[in-house]
C-alpha cells in the first residue's frame, strides 16, 4: 500500500510540474536528491564498516563473549520460556550487542535468526509471549553508539556529530523500560485471554 502512494506522490507531482512549467526545477531536484543519497550512503557504509571492524575485534578479543557472560542473566528473565542453552538465546546476546553499539544494519540478521529459533519452540502460528518480547525490545534497543546519527551528522558537516551520545543513551534507556514494562503488563493480560 505505501508502495502505492509514494507512486502517486511522484506521478502527481511530476504531472503538476509538466502543468506548472516548473520540469526543469523538478529535474534539478531528482539529480540532486540523487548524488545527496549517493553521498550519504558512502558515507554511511564507511562508518558501518569502521563499528563492524571494531565489533570484529570486540568478538576475538572476547568482549562480546563477556557481555554476554554479564548480559545472561538479564536475558534469562526476559525469556523465561527459552531453555538457558538455546541457539535463539545466543542469536538474542548477538543481537543486542550490535543494537548497543548502533549496528542496526549487522542487528537484523542475528533478529531474524532468533526469531526462525523461537518459532521453532513455539510450533504455532501465533507469537510467543518470547516473540513479542524480543520485537519490543529489539525495537526500543538500548544504544550506546548512534552510529548511522552521527555519520548523517559528519556528513552534513555538523560542529560536534557526537554530542547527542548521552542523550541517545537516556532516550534509549527510557524507551527499552518502558517498552519492557508494558510488555509485562500486557502479556498478562494475553496469558488470561488464552
Amino acid at each position: 500500500m505505501i508502495n502505492i502512494i509514494w507512486a502517486m506522490m511522484a506521478i502527481i507531482g511530476i504531472v503538476y510540474a509538466m502543468f506548472n512549467g516548473t520540469m526543469e526545477q523538478v529535474n534539478e531536484a531528482l539529480f540532486k536528491g540523487a548524488n545527496d543519497a549517493v553521498t550519504l550512503v558512502i558515507s554511511l557504509t564507511s562508518v558501518l564498516v569502521f563499528w563492524v571492524g571494531i565489533m570484529r575485534v570486540a568478538e576475538h578479543a572476547g568482549i562480546l563473549r563477556g557481555f554476554a557472560k554479564v548480559s545472561r542473566p538479564v536475558v534469562r528473565r526476559l525469556f523465561p520460556e527459552l531453555p538457558a542453552d538455546h541457539p535463539a538465546m545466543g542469536y538474542i546476546l548477538a543481537n543486542f550487542s550490535a543494537n548497543l553499539f548502533g549496528l542496526g544494519n549487522a542487528a537484523t540478521p542475528m533478529g531474524i535468526k532468533a526469531m526462525e529459533e523461537m518459532k521453532k519452540i513455539s510450533q504455532s502460528d501465533r507469537a510467543s509471549n518470547s516473540m513479542i518480547t524480543f520485537l519490543v525490545i529489539n525495537t526500543s534497543s538500548i544504544t550506546l553508539v548512534p552510529t548511522t546519527v552521527i555519520a548523517i551528522r559528519m556528513e552534513y558537516q555538523s560542529v560536534a556529530p557526537t554530542e547527542i551520545v548521552a542523550s541517545t543513551i537516556l532516550a534509549t534507556l527510557i524507551t527499552t523500560v518502558a517498552a519492557i514494562t508494558v510488555d509485562r503488563l500486557l502479556r498478562k493480560r494475553r496469558d488470561s485471554l488464552l
